[in-house]
């Protein structure tokens, strides 16, 4: 690995790259620490989506599989454990990594059942199963933005359990996770718990912005609309930049960082380029700043090495402009609430239909096992 690849010169610019995707065939084949060695990857994110993918294509799995049909496991029980084990030896492959950076990186997430998304008890209650199965310190349990889920994150950063807030498409809601964060590191303070352990990250969506933006613009059609095309993901997530900026800068969150705490760092997710018009890393190369993760499928990791260009922070100072882009969004009708609200509700429901094949896949291998 030299330090003059574009993955490199991203790590130096402050920003960490995680691949969005873990199968057991990655890690046994050796594909995981290449890709760490080669290619500057210092964690990973999982979603079901992901371990659809890796069940319905793998073989790697047939044995564990037969092992819990023999031991009369259900399919919620064996997707609970094949899913942990892969994210447990997943964080032992991270875990210098983890140690190196005092745990800002070295991450491996796990999410909740998507169909607890608006349950908070339920969501709280999974999350600590998840720690507390996957027992390994790096490990980081996805919960949605949702109403629901603003309350389980508040709860679970409480118990002293690291979280990835997932599913954040709006600059409100955003604003509504770090307080959430911070009320849960308050209450880990009050209970005298280590405050220097807990770690948090905020995955703000990036491509489905886009994509949703810009059909609207489209089926408007003038000049004018067309222009503003492929511009808000970016703009959105540049705004979320100055969010963070100055929500970690207010005296609450002052006195918990001076006490120990961490900052909660936003995570660039849903960063592949669905325009084939559009350049295949403008969602990495056009949000570079200190202090953020970017995770990213692999297609979009090797665009990314092999042509990615990167000038530096391309985040601080773009507000101005960002906020122009947004406005003229909404000049020409299309409401910011509205598709943010309709890209949450389709982010649960599309993870609640990969988990139901997950579900459908696990089933089928535990029968032709039995």
């Amino acid at each position: 690995m030299t330090d003059t690849t574009p993955t490199a010169q991203l790590s130096a610019a402050g920003v960490s790259i995680w691949l969005d995707d873990l199968s057991r065939e990655r890690i046994t084949s050796g594909g995981l620490e290449k890709l760490i060695a080669e290619k500057n990857v210092v964690g990973v994110t999982t979603n079901p989506s992901i371990f659809a993918a890796a069940l319905t294509n793998g073989e790697s799995y047939a044995a564990q599989v037969a092992e819990l049909a023999k031991a009369g496991k259900n399919v919620t029980e064996a997707v609970f454990e094949i899913t942990t084990q892969d994210v447990a030896n997943g964080c032992d492959i991270f875990r210098p990594i983890y140690d190196a950076t005092n745990g800002f990186d070295g991450r491996v997430s796990i999410e909740v059942e998507p169909g607890l998304a608006n349950d908070a008890a339920g969501t709280t209650k999974q999350a600590k199963e998840l720690f507390d199965k996957v027992a390994k310190e790096n490990v980081l349990i996805k919960i949605p933005a949702t109403i629901a889920g603003l309350e389980a994150i508040t709860e679970t950063i409480a118990a002293g359990i690291s979280v990835n807030v997932t599913l954040i498409f709006s600059l409100a809601r955003y604003r509504d996770v770090i307080n959430a964060y911070l009320a849960g590191l308050e209450r880990a303070k009050a209970a005298g718990l280590d405050l220097s352990k807990i770690h948090s990250v905020a995955s703000f969506f990036v491509s489905r912005v886009d994509t949703e933006i810009d059909k609207r613009l489209v089926a408007i059609g003038t000049d004018e609309a067309l222009a503003l095309k492929s511009k808000a993901g970016v703009a959105n997530a540049q705004l979320a930049y100055e969010v963070y900026e100055q929500a970690f800068s207010t005296e609450r969150a002052a006195g918990l960082l001076a006490a120990g705490a961490n900052k909660q760092r936003p995570l660039w997710a849903s960063t592949g380029v669905k325009d084939p018009a559009v350049p295949d890393t403008t969602y990495v190369t056009e949000l570079v700043a200190p202090e953020v993760v970017n995770t990213m499928p692999e297609k979009t990791l090797d665009a990314t090495f092999d042509h990615g260009v990167i000038t530096g922070d391309t985040i601080t100072g773009s507000y101005a402009a960002a906020n122009k882009v947004l406005d003229e969004i909404a000049a020409q009708g299309i409401s910011y609430a509205e598709v943010t609200e309709l890209l949450e509700t389709e982010g649960v429901d599309k993870f609640i239909v990969s988990w139901n094949e997950l579900l459908d896949t696990v089933t089928t291998a535990l029968e032709s096992s039995k």
